[in-house]
């Protein structure tokens, strides 16, 4: 006979004893446990991203006065504004400064390693254009010397420095890092370390662009407005381990040299 929901209920309690055997202790411990594992696993969580954020958003603590502060990285950048002004497509005007100097030492290096140097004309107005006055005339003569009429056709170029038709002649030079090695208020000497390109790019080439590497040393005198040359010499290297890149077809270097124009330097 069913039981009315009307009825009584009857509650009965269980000796302390009897309800061990029903509901084990070890079960109680469970979701206890469980908990605690949880917690302990979103803290660490939550303290791992804490951490990771403030190493992203700290910077780095500054020596004290006591401790002598590291030197900048060689490629590191000062901060200021390139020069504005050009004279000659070669950018003049640098400030009286140690970076004034070392950016004037890597643009006359550009300059100076250019393919405009092979023709007698362009050369004069570059060794003009970077050079103290007083040492114009003398190094227009060393250096008409150096890029003669048999240095010319070394490289496959005419008198005037111009490649055969459908060649190109590719001389440029690229600054790496530069070092003042001798500095004065008025005369300084900055080493300039460079990757050279050199060669004739085309099809039929016998001479195809390769690279070189070579140290140019500038030195330079304070005119009152600008530095100036006034002597330089080139070393060999330091050169790197070549890399086991494949040389590009004489066509990928002539779209190359057309398509990628080259920089002005400020340190």
């Amino acid at each position: 006979m069913p039981v009315s929901d009307d009825q009584p209920h009857t509650r009965t309690r269980l000796p302390v004893a009897e309800q061990s055997v029903y509901q084990p202790s070890s079960r109680q411990g469970r979701p206890l446990r469980t908990l605690l594992a949880v917690l302990v696993v979103v803290t660490l969580l939550v303290l791992a991203i804490s951490i990771a954020n403030r190493d992203k958003s700290t910077p780095p603590a500054r020596p004290s006065g006591d401790q002598a502060a590291p030197s900048a990285a060689p490629t590191a950048a000062s901060g200021q504004e390139p020069v504005a002004t050009t004279s000659h497509g070669i950018a003049n005007g640098y400030p009286h400064t140690d970076q004034g100097a070392q950016s004037a030492a890597a643009n006359y290096a550009t300059a100076l390693g250019s393919a405009d140097m092979f023709n007698a004309d362009a050369r004069h107005t570059i060794v003009a254009t970077v050079a103290d006055q007083s040492v114009v005339t003398a190094l227009q003569t060393r250096l008409d010397a150096a890029f003669s009429a048999d240095t010319a056709a070394h490289f496959g170029l005419d008198g005037q420095g111009r490649a055969a038709k459908g060649l190109i002649f590719v001389s440029r030079t690229v600054p790496v890092g530069t070092k003042t090695t001798n500095s004065a208020d008025t005369a300084t000497k900055v080493d300039v370390w460079c990757t050279g390109l050199v060669g004739l790019a085309g099809e039929h080439s016998t001479q195809p662009v390769a690279e070189s590497w070579y140290t140019l040393s500038v030195t330079m005198r304070w005119t009152g407005s600008d530095w100036k040359l006034t002597d330089f010499s080139r070393q060999s290297g330091p050169a790197p381990v070549p890399g086991d890149q494949q040389a590009a077809t004489a066509d990928e270097i002539t779209r190359a040299v057309q398509d990628f124009g080259g920089f002005r330097y400020a340190r």
